[in-house]
């Protein structure tokens, strides 16, 4: 990781050290070019008023101005380049060739060395007067160059310089980068050790580090709450199965031990049956609450009309309601559209009336609700039976769970579980309430959005 910074920020470096260079390079190139030009045209304005004699006299100073260490070159010839004026011995070879822009190499004794030559660089620029004689201008590139080189040099120290810096930042991210990876896999070692309370440390900077452990920690969470509820729902059903399985085996037994007449076996036969019918029943309670809480068949969802399917249900239960001697009250309006399953939306409404129906007394009133209210689809079904304590509301959600007044009726206690996991299931809102007297439970689904109801088929 500390290299992989390093050569990117070294790359960033190079780049942008080489887009300084290169727009200085090309700066000292066009102020070159401007100067020659300018001296150029000054002669030439020179020419053209005061003519050739005026002209070798002004080259004549000029290169004599600076000496012999001057960076500017003149030189003029006539038309068969012989040498009039200017600080060079002849007219460059390379020149005579035509008229422009050219680079010069250009070799004198060195001062200090003798033996040797000294080699430098120039940029020139030569025009053809009228009359045929031949003016340069120019410039010694050697400052030019010395400066360049200088740059160059300053460049590289500093891209080296910022790679070190780049290397140093790198390996002092990634070690600490290293070290609260080292923290989360310490802590997520523990709790493969068992220490199952264990969770992911936080620095309290609010950075992406916390927040991967702090969804850590919710996956924990909900991870511990699994495990709790899935030890819970085995307990349950050990203690509840228990004893409709007991009451099998006893039957069972008893029927080979003893003789019965054909009335007598048909009896035993069909508490037997019985027997088996709850406990299968209690399965597929189970197996409905598995599938809910995985979302199991989502693929399948359709739009459906709410308020059709709580007619259906209302209509399918009312004659069980009327021999029960209570009275179904319904209010439903139209165009209740949700995006679920049919199947697992009516199983709810279903165990909804089925409590109603079976802890109130004879002759109560059962409502059952669809409209649309406060931007969502309520969903509600309400009695004016005993109801249920506040304090056990939540705990009557959970699996097997069945208050005291309630042990005497039919059931395993996974009716109000399977609701809850149909509700979360769709996203919405369980809420249980008074109905002062009796008990209202309320589903709260989110609104289809308008694009998404706008010509759909129904399912119904």
């Amino acid at each position: 990781m500390a290299l992989l910074y390093a050569g990117l920020f070294g790359f960033s470096g190079f780049a942008a050290l080489g887009f300084i260079y290169w727009t200085t390079t090309s700066y000292l190139e066009e102020q070159t070019d401007t100067v020659i030009r300018s001296e150029m045209n000054a002669l030439r304005e020179t020419y053209q008023i005061h003519g050739l004699n005026s002209l070798q006299r002004t080259v004549a100073e000029r290169a004599a101005a600076g000496g012999e260490d001057t960076d500017h070159i003149y030189l003029l010839a006539n038309p068969g380049y012989t040498l009039l004026a200017g600080n060079l011995p002849a007219w460059p070879e390379d020149l005579r060739r035509g008229a422009g822009w050219a680079r010069l190499t250009l070799t004198e004794r060195d001062k200090e060395a003798r033996d040797e030559h000294d080699v430098r660089e120039a940029r020139a620029l030569s025009v053809t007067l009228p009359g045929g004689a031949h003016l340069l201008v120019g410039r010694d590139l050697r400052e030019r160059e010395e400066l360049r080189e200088h740059t160059l040099s300053t460049l590289f120290w500093a891209l080296g310089v910022i790679l070190a810096l780049a290397l140093a930042g790198g390996l002092i991210l990634s070690r600490g980068v290293l070290r609260r990876i080292e923290r989360i896999n310490h802590t997520s070692r523990a709790i493969m050790a068992g220490h199952l309370e264990q969770r992911m440390p936080l620095s309290g900077s609010g950075d992406e580090f916390d927040q991967l452990a702090q969804n850590l920690n919710l996956m924990l969470d909900q991870i511990e709450r699994l495990m709790n509820g899935l030890r819970e729902v085995t307990d349950n059903i050990a203690h509840d199965l228990r004893s409709p399985l007991t009451r099998l085996k006893s039957r069972l037994e008893s029927g080979l031990r003893e003789t019965f007449d054909g009335a007598r076996y048909r009896a035993t036969l069909e508490q037997t049956l019985s027997e088996v019918d709850g406990v299968l029943a209690t399965f597929n309670a189970l197996l409905r609450i598995a599938q809910a809480e995985a979302g199991a068949h989502r693929s399948d969802w359709v739009p459906l009309d709410l308020g059709e399917l709580a007619r259906d249900v209302a209509e399918l239960y009312q004659p069980a309601i009327e021999e029960q001697g209570d009275t179904l009250t319904t209010h439903i309006g139209e165009g209740l559209v949700l995006h679920g399953s049919r199947e697992l939306v009516a199983q709810a409404l279903a165990n909804l009336l089925d409590n109603a129906i079976k802890y109130t007394p004879r002759g109560s009133r059962i409502e059952l609700g669809a409209t649309r209210a406060d931007g969502a689809i309520e969903l509600s079904v309400s009695d004016n039976g005993p109801g249920i304590p506040a304090a056990a509301r939540e705990r009557v959600l959970e699996r097997f769970v069945r208050l005291d007044a309630s042990r005497h009726q039919p059931g395993s206690g996974l009716g109000l579980s399977l609701v809850r996991a149909v509700a979360n299931l769709h996203h919405a809102a369980l809420e249980l309430s008074d109905h002062h007297p009796g008990l209202k439970v309320t589903l709260r689904f989110p609104l289809l959005r308008s694009h998404q109801a706008k010509h759909v088929t129904l399912n119904r």
